[in-house]
């Protein structure tokens, strides 16, 4: 599923036609006799311009001849009644329903609950708090009878403190007392979290209400958020192919060392540090910000280092041995870069039933219907007691087909509402009277209506909405054709992959290969000694007990089987056996000892399976594109074509 949205979002690059087409529009060409208008085809590619990675596309010749193949496939998927598969059209309702959440929210609350919430993640709060347990369905006698208690507890802490009311009246069963320590925004329920930040350092908050009773919570301190943190790191990993094969945390320690002898922290990580994606810039990570590293010992490190520069003493953590220096600190992130997950984040909350209002109220504004509810009277006198055992019926005279209330002019019967009463009745206690159940149902049916209305006019509403439901549509359909045409017909295609792997054997190779010793130190003297001692064949445990001590570490092997490509090796390195010379590599000297020289080696189908697979799968697509060429006549008009690079040329 993941690799096919990735494909829909890729198709998406050449899909975004205009909802509405006129017929006054310039034809840029036809597929098929299907038509492409110049307006279409300049949006797709000025929208899709700074995401193109190869810069010939971005030739409109080039450009166009993408397009072209994309519009092929999509009529050869129409051409086969893709669009018609009962599973393609159950993705796409449920993508656009989903997309439809985004459209429909009020923006001017849910932007206020945005910057509500990023002051709430830029500021964290130290609390504890006293709940005095209550389900959320109890009776108004014991929601008044639990109210009390919290009051009490209140005026309590107030008089004696709050630590002493934690102490001497939490019982653990009803009464609960617990210590939050710090928290930010989201980390709690939307009331606790209002309580929480509205409450003053030192202040004990009114009693509030969440889902697990009566609260008062005591603020004891308040502090900005730690932010983010850039630094660079070394890490040592169980040993595999490439690595040292000492143990890593002995590895670990004689780095450590070197940096307090004052070599450079990131040239040694260039040299010895087995985390691949960054030994190459010196170690340095991406910013990591409070909660994102799994290992909670590496972040505790982290945000440990005080100054810019610190270096941490070794460590360990599930994924190795670290030593982590500190390079920046960064605070919060500004509020328009967190727009879009703070987004997210309060359409998930309890935030949402306040969104959820101010939807309702926009489309009765929308489409002007009353705020004033029809009279529920009928509903209430057909209710009977069968109603809390599930069993109610409409009556044998229910006046079914009457109007109940409009929406833009669709009718809303007693039958949509009566029925309605009969598919919820399972969520009614037994204790609510007949009149509240009638009216809180009516307002949930209403509300639900309201929605189902507007999103299923969505379309006539809102072009962009439009626009990407199309996008969508295409991305999709174009998936399922690549899919049934070429990825999964390319499985059972094995004697065709033999003869592609034959044709194609000489991309199928490992390159040329060492089984090497490298030497590495800050002192040329140091390797001189060193490539002495190799070429008597003393064992490397030897030498390094020779050449280093237990307060200075003159110098690291790494030892394995190398290519061109390993970060020990310089660059254009000749693969000759035996001791090479000194050499500069990392801003430190190195000698490399070449064991043996492993020759290019030629693998076979089943160790090549996925690279000749993938090519095989390239290849057939080209020569299928080809054939659709053929089967549907793409006709271009070349005075609009013109008109399209003169138009581009001028931006």
């Amino acid at each position: 599923m993941k690799f096919k949205s990735f494909f829909i979002q890729i198709s998406f690059f050449f899909c975004f036609l205009l909802h509405a087409q006129t017929a006054d529009r310039e034809v840029l060409l036809e597929v098929g006799g299907d038509p492409v208008y110049v307006s279409d085809f300049l949006k797709v590619y000025n929208k899709n311009l700074d995401l193109v990675q190869d810069e010939s596309q971005k030739n409109v010749d080039a450009y166009l001849e993408l397009f072209i193949n994309y519009k092929l496939k999509l009529k050869e998927a129409k051409t086969l009644g893709f669009d018609e598969k009962p599973a393609y059209k159950r993705e796409l309702q449920s993508y656009r329903s989903q997309l439809a959440k985004n459209f429909m929210a009020d923006n001017t609350v849910t932007e206020a609950l945005m910057e509500e919430a990023y002051h709430r993640i830029s500021n964290e709060v130290k609390a504890q708090h006293l709940l005095v347990r209550i389900d959320e369905t109890a009776s108004p006698k014991d929601t008044l009878v639990a109210f009390n208690k919290i009051k009490a507890l209140k005026e309590k802490a107030l008089r004696e403190g709050f630590e002493k009311v934690m102490k001497n009246d939490v019982d653990g069963k009803n009464i609960l007392g617990e210590y939050l320590g710090w928290f930010g925004g989201f980390k709690m329920v939307y009331a606790f979290e209002n309580a929480a930040y509205n409450t003053p350092v030192g202040g004990v908050s009114d009693p509030f209400r969440t889902r697990f009773g009566y609260h008062v919570l005591n603020v004891i301190d308040k502090r900005e958020s730690r932010g983010e943190r850039t630094i660079a790191h070394i890490m040592i990993m169980e040993n595999e192919e490439g690595s040292s094969n000492e143990d890593p945390e002995v590895r670990i320690q004689d780095i450590y060392k070197k940096i307090n002898q004052g070599e450079d922290f990131e040239s040694l990580a260039k040299q010895f540090s087995d985390d691949k994606s960054s030994a190459s810039k010196g170690g340095v990570m991406p910013p990591i910000s409070s909660g994102q590293i799994s290992a909670l010992e590496f972040e505790d490190v982290v945000f440990g280092l005080q100054e810019v520069g610190d270096v941490s003493k070794p460590f360990e953590t599930q994924y190795g041995w670290h030593i982590v220096k500190l390079y920046e600190k960064i605070p919060v992130a500004s509020y328009d870069a967190l727009k879009a997950e703070l987004a997210v984040k309060v359409k998930r909350d309890e935030r949402s039933k306040l969104i959820d209002d101010a939807l309702y109220n926009k489309i009765k504004g929308i489409y002007k219907v009353s705020d004033t509810p029809p009279n529920l009277d009928y509903f209430v006198s057909i209710l009977n007691k069968d109603y809390y055992s599930r069993k109610w019926a409409f009556p044998e005279d229910f006046q079914s087909e009457k109007i109940l209330f409009e929406i833009n002019g669709k009718p809303f019967t007693y039958n949509d509402f009566g029925s309605y009463l009969i598919k919820t009745q399972h969520t009614v206690r037994s204790t609510t009277g007949f009149k509240t159940i009638v009216e809180t149902k009516f307002q949930d049916f209403f509300n639900a209506s309201l929605i189902a209305y507007h999103e299923g006019n969505l379309e006539n509403y809102d072009p962009e909405f439009a626009n990407i439901v199309t996008e969508y549509r295409d991305g999709l359909l174009l998936f399922d054709l690549m899919e049934n045409t070429i990825w999964n017909a390319s499985k059972t295609d094995s004697l065709d992959i033999q003869n592609f792997y034959d044709t194609h054997k000489n991309n199928y190779v490992l390159p040329e290969r060492i089984d090497a010793v490298v030497a590495s130190s800050s002192k040329q003297k140091t390797l001189k000694k060193v490539s002495k001692l190799l070429s008597k064949g003393m064992a490397l445990e030897q030498i390094k007990n020779l050449v280093n001590s237990n307060d200075a570490v003159d110098v690291i092997f790494t030892t394995g089987i190398m290519d061109a490509n390993h970060q020990a090796l310089p660059k254009d390195f000749k693969f000759k056996k035996g001791i090479s010379k000194i050499f500069k590599h990392n801003n430190a000297f190195e000698i490399v000892e070449v064991k043996t020289v492993l020759p290019e080696t030629q693998k076979t189908l089943e160790e090549s399976q996925g690279a000749v697979v993938s090519d095989y799968q390239n290849d057939k697509e080209e020569k299928w594109v080809a054939t659709l060429a053929s089967k549907y006549k793409v006709e271009i008009n070349n005075e609009a074509l013109e008109k399209v690079k003169s138009q581009i040329e001028k931006q």
